[in-house]
């Protein structure tokens, strides 16, 4: 054998093999849950929206490392609509039954009544000081607006097949009758909203009911001492501690374009344009609630 042959050896022995993995060290997959929980897209939305079909291709990514060890949650989120941060969070812990791996979730700025109930998802919460963790009971808003039309001299017209088929209409005076029916909802949600919470932190709460599931926020330090949260840390900080060698892969739903951008585009209509402003004001209004 010659001795550029001998070199040339060495050199291909010294290259990895295809499918030789066995050099790759472990993954933590990272997920990202920022934006108000809401069924419905918002185009003009700066920070995302949250529901079960933004988040499935992230979570469907993230479970799927062949080297996965862990998932995190990134979660950054004042809440919104019971029904999608259920989904989502029921979503997460079919695919790590599934999957084996342990989730842990961290709040960022905001986990919040929704964006708690997603962090609820993890199998370990962690939460900076300073995040407002908590808001565990359920609020529903509107306005008004029966004087306004009475003020302009407007009349409005409904026609209906059912006698409650207009609960709660804005341009008519509240009835006794839908507000209590209104409450009635609100409970039962609440109280799956409360199931939930503890199926999930067990006896690691230690409030009373009336202190952690009157709809209260707390920072991170007080959500720790009620058993909200099982710690205090960063993403980085706790996982680069638990996981030492292994390689962070994030994964974060894709924003539509025109909240990247954050204009309308000129394929849309002004009533398109003006719901998606709308949206826009109620989505700041959510975080604005939290001082965001």
């Amino acid at each position: 054998m010659s001795e550029r042959a001998s070199v040339t050896e060495k050199l291909v022995a010294r290259l990895p093999r295809i499918g030789d993995r066995s050099d790759r060290g472990p993954v933590v997959a990272v997920v990202r849950l920022h934006g108000v929980i809401s069924p419905t897209p918002t185009p003009l939305a700066a920070r995302g929206v949250i529901n079960a079909t933004t988040a499935e291709t992230p979570l469907t990514r993230a479970f799927d490392h062949d080297r996965l060890v862990a998932v995190a949650l990134a979660v950054n989120s004042p809440g919104g609509a019971p029904t999608q941060s259920a989904m989502v969070a029921e979503r997460i812990r079919e695919l790590a039954d599934k999957r084996g791996v342990p989730v842990l979730a961290f709040c960022e700025d905001v986990a919040a009544s929704g964006g708690y109930w997603l962090a609820c998802a993890g199998d370990e919460i962690y939460a900076h000081s300073s995040s407002m963790v908590g808001s565990i009971g359920v609020v529903s808003a509107g306005f008004g607006l029966a004087g306004l039309l009475e003020r302009y001299g407007v009349e409005r017209r409904v026609h209906t097949a059912g006698t409650r088929k207009v609960r709660l209409d804005p341009f008519q005076p509240e009835n006794p009758e839908d507000i209590a029916w209104l409450k009635d909802l609100q409970g039962q949600l609440h109280e799956q909203f409360v199931g939930w919470v503890r199926q999930r932190r067990g006896g690691k709460l230690t409030g009373t009911d009336d202190e952690l599931f009157s709809g209260e926020v707390w920072t991170g330090l007080r959500a720790k001492e009620l058993g909200l949260v099982d710690g205090i840390g960063t993403l980085r900080a706790v996982i680069g501690e638990r996981y030492p060698d292994a390689e962070i892969a994030v994964a974060a739903p894709k924003r539509p374009l025109l909240a990247r951008i954050g204009v309308g585009g000129p394929g849309m209509s002004t009533a398109d344009r003006i719901l998606a402003a709308i949206e826009a004001v109620e989505a700041k209004a959510t975080w604005s609630r939290f001082g965001l």
